[in-house]
């Protein structure tokens, strides 16, 4: 693999890791007005129909004959339905900047499950920046929470969406080898789009109060937040994240989520005026390094390695 096709990957990630900081604010902004399940309704209704209209006019080409669809089906229930369901509670009972540091241990549930499900085998030097970007978080919260801030139930609420992406990404890098990353970005929006419709339509139904499912679209913080959260964070995040992780060591791409983390805390603080300290900046240089050290230190052999996924794939 050139230094060049091995570049694309890493960009990706950073990429991935900008718009997903950003979405914990703007699912703060719309969490204002919207009930949690509306607003992954408005999300993923959204990004399904812009799919669908690109699938129409030939902008992408999307072929499921002959593929394990029972397995994607189970990727699309992990993500987005389970993670988004716990990642919107847990925004709405804490803050964008929270999300962003509790979503930042992702690498170390992953790097677990990429060595019992699919035999990685990270380099000493790869767990070594895993666990220093993982402690930038570990400080920050156990900070926070010895000033007496945050909402523990929130993060643990959060943290179930730490599983849930963990399941993810196993299951995506599996996928990888029989679908392309638009193929498993599809029926990831498809999915969230018809269940949390159901959920949120449903609610309005019981309330007697379905007008209001369609009102807010009119409101323009609420339009705003969900064009971001649909169309880029949802498609556009979702296809190079699809695409980094049919490339990349799931262990090593999930270390991405940690730089989410310091774009999460910029966000909240900048746009939302949430509490910004002094451990914030210690926490954000230590994930920094983290993200950083664990491609510097990539295994050359891993990488040569028939058996690495990403290095024998050619989409």
């Amino acid at each position: 693999m050139s230094k060049h096709t091995e570049l694309l990957p890493i960009i990706a990630g950073i990429v991935v890791s900008s718009i997903f900081g950003f979405s914990f604010f703007f699912t703060a902004e719309a969490l204002d007005m919207v009930e949690p399940m509306q607003l992954l309704g408005y999300r993923f209704a959204i990004a399904a129909l812009t799919l669908t209209i690109l699938q129409l006019s030939g902008v992408i080409k999307i072929n499921f004959r002959g593929k394990k669809l029972k397995t994607l089906m189970l990727l699309a229930l992990f993500q987005p339905v389970v993670y988004f369901i716990f990642e919107t509670i847990g925004v709405k009972m804490s803050s964008a900047s929270e999300a962003g540091m509790i979503i930042a241990t992702i690498p170390v549930i992953v790097t677990i499950f990429s060595v019992i499900f699919l035999k990685e085998r990270p380099s000493i030097w790869q767990v070594g920046c895993v666990l220093l970007s993982v402690s930038g978080v570990v400080f920050i919260v156990f900070m926070k929470e010895s000033g007496g801030g945050g909402n523990i139930l929130g993060m643990l609420i959060l943290f179930g969406a730490v599983l849930a992406a963990g399941v993810y990404n196993i299951l995506s890098r599996k996928l990888s080898l029989s679908f392309k990353p638009v193929e498993i970005t599809y029926v990831m929006m498809w999915t969230g789009a018809i269940a949390f419709n159901v959920i949120a339509l449903s609610q309005k139904v019981l309330e007697g109060n379905v007008r209001e499912y369609f009102n807010l679209l009119t409101n323009h913080q609420v339009l705003t937040s969900i064009l971001y959260l649909g169309i880029l964070s949802s498609i556009g995040a979702f296809f190079l994240l699809n695409y980094m992780l049919s490339k990349m060591e799931a262990s090593r791409s999930a270390v991405f989520a940690n730089l989410t983390t310091v774009i999460a805390i910029i966000a909240g603080v900048v746009f939302r005026g949430e509490p910004f300290y002094w451990f914030h900046i210690v926490g954000s240089v230590l994930i920094l390094i983290g993200v950083y050290g664990t491609n510097y230190f990539n295994d050359i052999s891993e990488r040569k390695s028939p058996a690495s996924v990403g290095g024998s794939i050619n989409k």
